[in-house]
This record gives structure tokens, sequence and C-alpha cells, in this order.
């Protein structure tokens, strides 16, 4: 029988904070046809389909920090991100869709890249929404400790708000320092 699990990151273009992976394998009792690109689906609706497909499949969520990402660069601690995801999945998938056209390095796990998988891959786009939802929640809290930056509503992203802040601000120990235009300020 095959196991199909699907795999997504989010986060790779914010300044601040760590990058989020999900690994996702649906039970065949899902409705596959609520699961979108995360990026597609309004933030109450994201929540409760998160819970949703939590409750409904096996899942599992890797990070990367921020001081990996400054060692090794974004794309390698993405997929670092999602080696641990897949990793810590409590069932072993037969397959491993992963959106976009890189993998990670795994032994032992059959690894497919699929570009613009969470548009067309189910487990994928449940893997794109509960990434997402993990992230927002703990940007989300980082926002309360760090007022100013908006980050409650930039989630980090260089949004107007979010580099006047910097300027008036300074750089915090969740900014990514070598992403522009955080470089050039330090």
């Amino acid at each position: 029988m095959k196991i199909i699990a699907g795999v997504d990151e989010v986060g790779r273009g914010s300044l601040i904070g760590p990058v989020y992976a999900a690994a996702v394998i649906l039970n065949k009792s899902i409705n596959k046809k609520l699961l979108k690109d995360s990026k597609t689906i309004v933030k109450n609706k994201r929540k409760s389909l998160s819970d949703y497909i939590k409750k409904n499949s096996i899942w599992a969520i890797g990070k990367a920090s921020v001081n990996e990402i400054e060692k090794i660069n974004i794309l390698k601690a993405s997929l670092l991100a999602m080696k641990r995801a897949i990793k810590k999945l409590k069932k072993k998938p037969s397959h491993v869709y992963i959106d976009g056209n890189k993998l990670p390095i795994l032994k032992d796990f059959n690894l497919k890249a699929v570009v613009n998988g969470d548009q067309t891959i189910p487990s994928i786009s449940a893997a794109s929404i509960i990434a997402k939802v993990a992230r927002d929640k703990f940007i989300t809290a980082l926002a309360k400790k760090n007022k100013g930056y908006h980050w409650d509503k930039n989630f980090g992203y260089g949004t107007k708000k979010h580099l006047k802040a910097i300027k008036s601000l300074g750089i915090t120990i969740h900014h990514r320092k070598t992403f522009s235009p955080i470089n050039k300020i330090v």
C-alpha cells in the first residue's frame, strides 16, 4: 500500500524568525476538496483547516532557526526543516512529494520534487496550511514581545511598515542578518 506524504515550507522570504516545514500523510477520509495552497486561504479559515487536517492525518513540523539560516543559507535551511519534518512522522511514507524543485538529502526515502505541488497535490497543500498556521502563531507571539515592527500583520516580510520600524527601532535578534536590506544595516 502506498503511503504518501506531502511536504512544504513557509517563511523563506521573511526577514525574521525560523523557517518552518510540515510533512503530512492524509487519512483516506479527509475532504481533499478543502485543501489548497495556504497563501490562497484567509487566515481564519486556515486555522480551522489546520485543526481539521491535524485530526485527520499523521503530521509533523520541522524548523530551522535564524542561526541555522545565517550559517547555511535559506535554501539549505528550508531543506533541513523539511528533512526534520519528514523524519518526525510517526509512520514512514513510501513516497514523499516535496513542493518545489529541490530535495533534502534523506537516505531510505523515495522523494520527488513537484513544482507548484501546493496547488496540485492535496498532501502538500495540507503541509502548506499546517506549516503556515504554526509559523504565524510563533511570529504573532514574537510580535507581542517586539512591539512596533507590526509582525502580527506582516509576519516579518519586508513591508513598508516593517522596513520603517527597522530604521527607527533597529534590528532584533530575530532578524536574519544575511538578508537584504538587513545586511546593509548591520
